[in-house]
């Protein structure tokens, strides 16, 4: 029987039990929902609002109920709609009236903000550890790679030398601001929502400060209509699942062109790649191009929360029983895909000598001539035309700058002295890097001893 049968005549249809019911996917929230309503019946207890002996009695049966969902000796049923009514209905069977109270100055509505706030709690913390240890993955791998040499692209194609290790520490900067992000988005997760009942707050002399120091939260929602009424926290939160997978994508993108035999910059590892079923020789970079799908995933869900929300009047609606999935869609992908990718990233090996040839016949060189010649006190708009020329006359050579001779070098500017070769070697271009941030390896060595500081 539901437990809100009182007001209706008719029972609801197999059918209409089945569309409204939500167990299929919040029943995942069983602990946050228990550790809620134990804390709930802490404050009605000590409130006086139930007596001790019945605070003490759902409490017990509460964490007897827990231990044996956890135990798989607990069966839910859509007749019981969502995890709230489904926890409840086994508490009254188990102790009767008393389990009858344990509502008392709550709504669900008040219930479920809750439970998405304390799973979103402990989902962060999660994230944050996942990213973490891709942090210092990246790390030791650019630790690795300081010499590394090989073309920086614009627009994918190659533009100025830079190394593996400076590559792979902008990634670091992108997922250490992904990290910041989640850590922000917690401070706004991190209010409690329970006791405001169903929008208006309650009659019983509640304590909210109480329930946020059981539940540990740093502080109460001041509003109870926007307590129960506003998912902007967990659309928060998805938008920062959102911004990291698209690192992880673009990462994942760069990946796959440098394991193809056009790039044979790296190769993926056999634990992280798969074969085709037709064609023997194909290695593809399967997990890679998932996380790279996926991404599309956790956009799409924050996409649809968006939509959920954009149109709801004050207070709660049942559109927002629509909330969770996307939520649980979120947190399981970039999880997934943060760990799957530190594992892929920490296995692949780099053809270091490819890389460094590629970074050699690019004519990346080019924009250390025109400095060259802007030192010579030439414009930098006219250097900018003469070595242009020069990289067209050695493309129809096909030679590389360094490669010309210096009657060749003269031929375009009497300012090239024999200094243009030390000038143009690709280290030495890397090495002339001075400004703070770049791709020298003085300044690659400082961004990596900041991050270990």
């Amino acid at each position: 029987m539901k437990l809100w049968k009182g007001r209706f005549s008719k029972q609801a249809t197999s059918s209409s039990d089945e569309f409204n019911a939500s167990i299929g996917f919040d029943q995942r929230l069983y602990k946050e929902d228990i550790t809620g309503s134990i804390a709930h019946a802490k404050m009605l207890g000590k409130q006086g609002i139930i007596t001790a002996e019945e605070s003490k009695l759902i409490i017990q049966t509460l964490q007897e109920i827990l231990a044996d969902i956890e135990a798989g000796k607990v069966e839910f049923t859509i007749e019981n709609e969502d995890i709230h009514m489904n926890i409840e209905t086994i508490l009254t069977e188990r102790i009767g009236q008393t389990g009858k109270k344990l509502h008392t100055a709550r709504s669900r509505n008040d219930q479920i903000a809750l439970d998405i706030r304390m799973y979103l709690k402990k989902e962060t913390a999660e994230v944050d550890g996942l990213l973490e240890a891709l942090l210092k993955t990246l790390a030791d791998l650019a630790e690795q790679h300081q010499k590394t040499i090989m073309p920086g692209y614009t627009h994918l194609q190659r533009a100025q030398p830079v190394t593996l290790a400076y590559h792979l520490l902008a990634y670091y900067q992108m997922f250490a601001r992904d990290k910041e992000r989640f850590a922000d988005c917690l401070k706004r997760v991190d209010r409690l929502p329970l006791g405001s009942g169903a929008l208006a707050g309650t009659t019983y002399n509640t304590d909210r400060q109480f329930l946020a120091e059981e539940l540990g939260f740093a502080q109460v929602l001041p509003n109870g209509m926007d307590a129960v009424a506003d998912r902007d926290f967990a659309l928060e939160f998805i938008n920062c699942c959102s911004i990291t997978m698209m690192h992880l994508s673009r990462f994942c993108e760069e990946l796959i062109l440098w394991s193809s035999v056009e790039f044979g910059f790296i190769e993926m590892d056999d634990s992280y790649s798969t074969g085709s079923s037709i064609m023997p020789q194909k290695k593809n970079p399967d997990m890679a191009e998932l996380i790279r799908g996926k991404s599309g995933r956790v956009f799409g869900d924050m996409m649809a929360l968006l939509t959920i929300c954009k149109g709801l009047p004050l207070a709660y609606n049942k559109d927002l029983q629509e909330d969770k999935e996307p939520v649980f869609d979120a947190v399981d992908t970039v999880k997934a895909s943060l760990g799957i990718f530190r594992e892929m990233l920490e296995t692949l090996t780099v053809n270091e000598q490819t890389m460094a040839k590629a970074a050699k016949y690019g004519y990346m060189n080019a924009t250390d001539a025109a400095d060259y010649l802007v030192s010579k006190g030439i414009p930098f708009r006219d250097c900018h035309e003469i070595i242009g020329k020069m990289v067209l006359y050695s493309i129809q050579k096909g030679v590389a700058l360094d490669d010309l001779t210096m009657e060749e070098f003269q031929s375009f500017s009497e300012a090239f002295e024999e200094d243009i070769y030390d000038a143009i070697s690709i280290e030495n271009c890397i090495k002339a890097k001075k400004s703070e941030g770049s791709t020298s390896f003085e300044s690659v060595g400082k961004q990596l001893a900041d991050i270990k500081a």
